[in-house]
């Protein structure tokens, strides 16, 4: 795959057996996001957001329908398959940081970089250089204690990136953030979708966010309710939180 990616959901449906019952979290859903999108996927608690993301990650499979990813479609991947997409396609960004805490920042981006199973000799190059690029190059020997919660967010893009994936996914990415943290993280992601054109979907309740996207795809009972193409992204600066 390229540094973008084209993703499209066709018919997706996930359904959870809850006891007795069953749930639907996504009910016939068609999605398309472009090649170097920054997309938002706005709705509230239940809409099926995170199930989306989940499965474009190949963390959960569908239950029915095709999830494709540059012309290939997952959802019919085995075991083995879904761990190398990950491995090498995706990169996620949670809202919570998920560090290991015994490792350094910059140990953190090297970890994953050696699960991406890249030359060794490369690893600390790559890992300074990212650190840099978030704006911590200082704080790159720090734990993950050592840092705020703004800082532990950026290492997080770092390892995510590190990896050069074409697709970004962002799971509330700002939720446990102040507004000014969330600023800069925000500004950080979009920075890099316009310099490296990676793919990014980024899921969120809160609509001051979806200001900045180039396109907002609104979600409700599990499908898609409303899709909107935002002529003007504003900058992360200039929401009105």
């Amino acid at each position: 795959m390229n540094n973008s990616a084209q993703i499209q959901l066709i018919g997706v449906s996930k359904v959870y057996p809850m006891g007795e019952i069953t749930v639907e979290a996504l009910h016939d859903m068609n999605l398309q996001v472009k090649p170097g999108e920054f997309l938002v996927l706005l709705g509230p608690s239940g809409s099926g957001k995170t199930t989306t993301l989940n499965l474009v990650g190949g963390l959960d499979r569908a239950t029915s329908g095709q999830i494709i990813v540059e012309g290939t479609d997952i959802s019919g991947y085995d075991e083995g398959q879904l761990t190398r997409y990950r491995r090498h396609e995706v990169g996620f960004i949670f809202q919570f940081f998920n560090l290991i805490p015994t490792l350094t920042a910059r140990e953190n981006v090297e970890f994953a970089l050696e699960l991406a199973e890249r030359d060794g000799r490369a690893i600390h190059r790559r890992a300074s250089d990212l650190m840099a690029l978030v704006g911590l190059a200082d704080r790159a020997d720090h734990f993950p204690s050592q840092l705020s919660g703004g800082e532990q967010q950026r290492v997080s893009i770092a390892r995510a990136l590190a990896k050069q994936p074409p697709i970004m996914l962002c799971d509330e990415p700002t939720g446990n953030l102040d507004v000014d943290m969330g600023v800069h993280v925000l500004q950080t992601m979009r920075d890099l979708n316009r310099k490296e054109g990676t793919t990014f979907v980024l899921v969120t309740h809160n609509t001051a966010i979806a200001a900045m996207a180039d396109r907002i795809v609104r979600l409700r009972d599990g499908t898609v309710a409303e899709t909107k193409v935002n002529e003007s992204p504003v900058s992360p600066t200039e929401i009105s939180w």
